[in-house]
């Protein structure tokens, strides 16, 4: 899997740090990669405004299929600690289908590591054809803001 390197927020250092030594994403078979039409899940760490809500749909619209979207974060998970702003986004699950959510604030890069191992077990069970299908309709009905 080649997950996209990007990360609007704080979470991003942790995502750094997964590709470290330490955690060694490598070794999984996971590569980041700079554009969004070479990568198949997109990790959204961190806090997301309605401003860039925008412009992180518009990345995963130019993914190829398969494509996958983690959660990392409480705040992409819900909107965390700044919740209560006007500005600020209640969930990437409002603006993109999420397969996994990372809780934490911020989450370890362990924590990182499982979810991206979970996520390959997810994959290796479902049946692309009907998983591309249910999620196309989806994407089209929300707006965002």
């Amino acid at each position: 899997m080649w997950y996209l390197l990007f990360s609007p927020a704080c979470c991003a250092i942790e995502l750094m740090q997964a590709g470290g030594v330490r955690t060694d994403l490598d070794r999984f078979g996971m590569v980041f990669r700079a554009t969004p039409r070479q990568a198949d899940v997109m990790i959204v760490g961190g806090t997301v405004t309605y401003k860039m809500a925008e412009r992180i749909r518009l990345l995963y619209q130019q993914m190829s299929e398969p494509k996958y979207v983690i959660a990392m974060g409480s705040c992409a998970n819900s909107g965390g600690l700044f919740q209560k702003s006007y500005s600020v986004l209640k969930g990437i699950d409002l603006v993109l289908p999420v397969d996994i959510y990372i809780p934490g604030c911020p989450p370890r890069p362990e924590a990182l590591c499982d979810g991206l191992l979970k996520l390959q077990q997810k994959i290796m069970k479902e049946d692309w054809g009907k998983t591309v299908a249910a999620r196309e309709p989806k994407l089209k009905e929300q707006p965002v803001g």
